[in-house]
Formats: structure tokens, sequence, C-alpha cells
């Protein structure tokens, strides 16, 4: 019983205070939350649109008020789409705490012409596109270990969710050069860019990247 009173102060404790905001502008909010197993949160609503990105594999079920109940499965490093919604319970039904990137989306949507240059075409082996639609983009970038990529352009604002540790050289169209480093977890806010990367590790690297249209 004392160990089970433990652990659900320890549960209790790790979801209310687990929860920062790293990026709140005129186009998105992002939260990321640690939500701690098997408690409830209390009945809410999301009114905008989001993009949902999970750091672990996990398990949830979410209890619409006078609805069906909903029952998500993530893997690891998985992005979903998570329209807007009315009230609801959610609980994290898996064993374990997950870190979600929640980026709450405040832009109507819009329809864009990609650049030229843009990462699909230039690196198709280390870009690939998860989702589309008229509020955003999802990319996923793998880079493998000492591998480079070829000069590209990033036509849109855009959050990047680091999925491992970056260790990483940046050369610009005019030739500066940025050395980059981030951890596993970090969430960064980037504007339109063109570059080349070469990922210093001998590690492989793989980052989520949200373009807001």
């Amino acid at each position: 019983m004392k160990h089970s009173a433990l652990a659900l102060v320890f549960a209790l404790t790790l979801s209310a205070q687990d929860r920062s905001v790293p990026i709140d502008n005129d186009q998105v909010k992002v939260l990321k939350v640690t939500q701690a197993p098997h408690i409830k949160t209390k009945l809410h609503k999301h009114d905008m649109n989001r993009v949902m990105i999970y750091l672990q594999a996990g398990k949830q079920t979410i209890a619409y008020q006078g609805a069906n109940t909903a029952h998500l499965n993530w893997k690891a490093g998985e992005a979903l789409w998570s329209p807007k919604s009315g009230m609801h319970i959610a609980e994290i039904t898996s064993d374990n705490p997950v870190t979600i990137v929640e980026l709450e989306l405040k832009n109507a949507g819009r329809k864009v012409t990609m650049p030229a240059k843009d990462p699909l075409k230039v690196a198709p082996a280390q870009y690939k596109l998860e989702m589309e639609n008229d509020q955003v983009r999802v990319l996923r970038s793998r880079v493998g270990p000492k591998g480079s990529i070829p000069q590209h352009e990033h036509g849109l604002n855009r959050v990047v969710v680091f999925l491992t540790d970056q260790d990483f050289k940046i050369t610009k169209a005019d030739g500066t050069v940025d050395m980059l480093k981030h951890k596993a977890g970090d969430v960064t806010w980037s504007g339109p860019v063109t570059h080349k990367e070469e990922n210093l590790s001998d590690k492989p690297f793989e980052i989520l990247i949200v373009e807001i249209k």
C-alpha cells in the first residue's frame, strides 16, 4: 500500500509539473507535456487543430462527452493529426510516462508554393513527407552517421522537434557557417533559409519538421 501511494504521488507531481511552452507566436503555440500513466485529465476541450508528436511509445483513451471513446496507440517519434474537439477526458493507459509535443495551430491555413530547392526534391533519401493539409506540412529527416544533405531551401516558418541528439555543421547560401548542437527532445523555431547540412556525429540523426502554412 505504501509503495502504491508513493507511486501515485509521483505520478500526480509529474503530471502537474512537467509542462512547458517552448514556442508561442502568432502562428503556433507549442506545449511540451509529460503525461503520467493511469491518471485521468480534467474534462476539457481543444479549440484549435493540433499536430501531436510523441517522444515515447504509448497508448491513450479519450472519452468524449456524449460520444464514443477513442483508443490511440502510437510509436516513439510518431506524428499524428488531432483536429479540434469537444469536451473529453484523456488517460495514458500504457505503463510509462509519455512526453508529447503539442502544436496548437493558430493559422487558418493557405495554399503555398514550395521552392524549387524544396528538400523533398533535393534530398528525397533524407527527407520524407509524413502528412500535409491546408495548415501544415510535416517532414521527417534522417541523416546517417557522417552524412550530409546538399543545399536546399526551407520556404516556410517551421517547428523542429529533435528525436536524437544533433551535432551539425550548417552552411548557409551566403557561406555563413553555424555549428549546431541539440539534445533529443529539444524543440526549436526557425524561419525560411537556404543551407546545406553535415552530420558531424558517428550516430544517425532524426528530426520532425512541422512547416506552418
